[in-house]
């Protein structure tokens, strides 16, 4: 039995006809993991075409090879890869291994801590599962992510603006003075005069920085013009990121 596992945490044209549907070989190992996470109070995690398409592409080439690795000679990293198919996330992981059986690939990650971590990593919700079986051996490679949606820069400027509104914000003024700003590491390009000025990248629009947080809670701002522009420090372009600029007055 060999196997091995990569966690790292952190879009390209999609491939040509993803896979969307596990086979019944890729549905067993799904079940298996989706087990293993109920028994310990997780929710399930949904079936991905595009980390589907990556992790089976990888799994091909390690057959084809007879080779277990993460990243073969001249071929991607897992990021860059799922990033081909068109994944969208936050955090990605993988796990490989080789064996008889379907069961004994899941025996043998449940197992091994590292590939126990990744299948029961509370931060992830799709799986795609690449499976060849070749001389009386599966080769297998689980691709793990936790999705980011893929957002216009309207989408991501309404959902900062309501979280403003429940902090007291009740005007909104339009966002192209905070869309000039949201591209500058200082200083202030919208002309508007703003009392406070707040930049920030994330992978979350669920929160606002804490900053942010203490300056609303003054009540000193009644209005504001909230921003959306292209990542300025996406180092790997294939992990979703948010930069957003607000302006309070």
């Amino acid at each position: 039995m060999r196997l091995k596992f990569a966690y790292i945490l952190l879009f390209l044209p999609v491939a040509a006809y993803p896979q969307q549907a596990p086979s019944a070989d890729q549905q067993r190992i799904l079940d298996l993991t989706n087990q293993a996470r109920a028994q310990q109070g997780l929710g399930p995690l949904q079936w991905d075409p595009a980390l589907a398409a990556a992790a089976q592409v990888h799994t091909q080439r390690m057959a084809d090879q007879r080779t277990l690795t993460h990243q073969l000679p001249g071929e991607p990293d897992l990021a860059v890869r799922a990033g081909q198919q068109g994944a969208h996330f936050r955090a990605i992981a993988e796990n490989i291994a080789m064996a008889g059986s379907l069961n004994g690939l899941q025996n043998e990650w449940m197992k091994s801590p590292p590939h126990r971590a990744n299948i029961l990593d509370p931060r992830m919700d799709h799986i795609g599962v690449g499976l060849i079986q070749r001389g009386g051996y599966w080769y297998a490679a689980v691709d793990f992510d936790s999705v980011v949606a893929s957002l216009s820069f309207s989408q991501i400027e309404q959902q900062v603006a309501a979280l403003l509104r429940q902090r007291g914000i009740s005007q909104f003024r339009p966002p192209e003075a905070a869309r000039k700003d949201c591209s500058l590491e200082e200083g202030d390009v919208s002309g508007t005069r703003p009392h406070f000025i707040m930049r920030w990248e994330g992978t979350s629009l669920n929160r606002l920085p804490a900053a942010l947080e203490q300056r609303l809670q003054s009540g000193r701002y009644t209005a504001a013009s909230v921003g959306a522009c292209s990542s300025q420090s996406a180092g790997n372009q294939w992990f979703t990121t948010y930069s957003i600029a607000v302006l309070l007055y």
